[in-house]
């Protein structure tokens, strides 16, 4: 990777926590219940997944510390326990900058091996090393955690969106936490510096589709306000359209000799018209770079 790519990268991540859920209102609730005691916060960054009952608190993902702390103090007016897990998706800042408002109230964080040192380099190059909090507790592939009377599996599918996602799945509430391997309806991120592939997050999105169930509900990382944040297997598969349509959109395009920035003039991808959004131009043609980069290892 040259250091214009790099650059470009490490600036798409910095901004991607801009175009994340924000509240419309200061009358709109962040906090939403989906079933079984299994809810969402949407504040700005990364979906929040939580559990709260008054024999367990897990929660997924801690946004950045002014949310963070908001969100602590919606799930205590919930339940008095301290959080008994907190786990990261992946390492990216809108889900792990909020670790250090949890942390003082968190028994562990949770993330996938390769997620502290992934954090550490992203810092690095971000100059925010001071300010990071990571992981005490690993995982390679799976982990289990009985939190009161559900069952919260923790996996880890290979290299997709970065080289450190884990799924969370509330097992009897039937819930699962993807993080950002959906992007619901709107430009994606990939984190090529991060250890992203569009060839494993393809895998990774057709491997849940296959796991789970209709009536499975699915938490996303971010989502376009059309369509919000919470989903179903179909909506998995639409993901995996787009990501496709990427790839074949740029090995077209490398095949009738085109460079990576005429096929970057665009804000829109051919037969993905609604991924698009206002606040966010450059998410398709950093998109095409990034796969373009990813093809042609230049």
């Amino acid at each position: 990777m040259n250091r214009r790519s790099f650059l470009q990268q490490t600036v798409a991540a910095c901004l991607l926590p801009l175009i994340g859920p924000r509240r419309l209102s200061l009358q709109e609730d962040p906090f939403r219940l989906l079933r079984r005691n299994v809810g969402i916060f949407t504040g700005r960054g990364g979906t929040i997944g939580w559990l709260a009952t008054s024999e367990a608190l897990i929660v997924v993902d801690a946004q950045f510390p002014e949310t963070a702390t908001q969100c602590w103090e919606g799930l205590h007016a919930r339940t008095e326990r301290r959080i008994d897990a907190l786990i990261n998706t992946h390492h990216h800042r809108d889900h792990t900058a909020g670790n250090r408002a949890l942390k003082p109230h968190a028994r562990q964080i949770i993330a996938h091996r390769n997620v502290p040192e992934l954090q550490r380099r992203a810092a690095r190059q971000q100059g925010t090393l001071d300010q990071q909090v990571y992981a005490d507790r690993t995982f390679d592939t799976q982990l289990m955690l009985e939190a009161g009377d559900e069952r919260v599996h923790v996996v880890y599918y290979g290299p997709a969106h970065t080289g450190g996602d884990a799924i969370i799945f509330f097992e009897k509430a039937n819930i699962v936490h993807v993080g950002d391997l959906v992007f619901n309806r709107m430009p994606c991120f990939i984190d090529l510096p991060g250890g992203a592939t569009t060839e494993g997050w393809i895998a990774a999105l057709e491997r849940l589709h296959t796991t789970y169930e209709s009536d499975t509900q699915f938490i996303f990382g971010h989502g376009h306000p059309r369509y919000g944040v919470v989903g179903s297997r179909a909506d998995l598969l639409v993901m995996r359209d787009f990501l496709e349509g990427l790839r074949r959109y740029v090995e077209a395009g490398l095949k009738a000799g085109k460079s990576v920035d005429e096929l970057a003039a665009v804000d829109r991808l051919p037969d993905f018209p609604e991924h698009y959004l206002e606040s966010w131009q450059q998410g398709i043609p950093n998109a095409i770079r990034a796969v373009y980069q990813e093809l042609t290892g230049s």
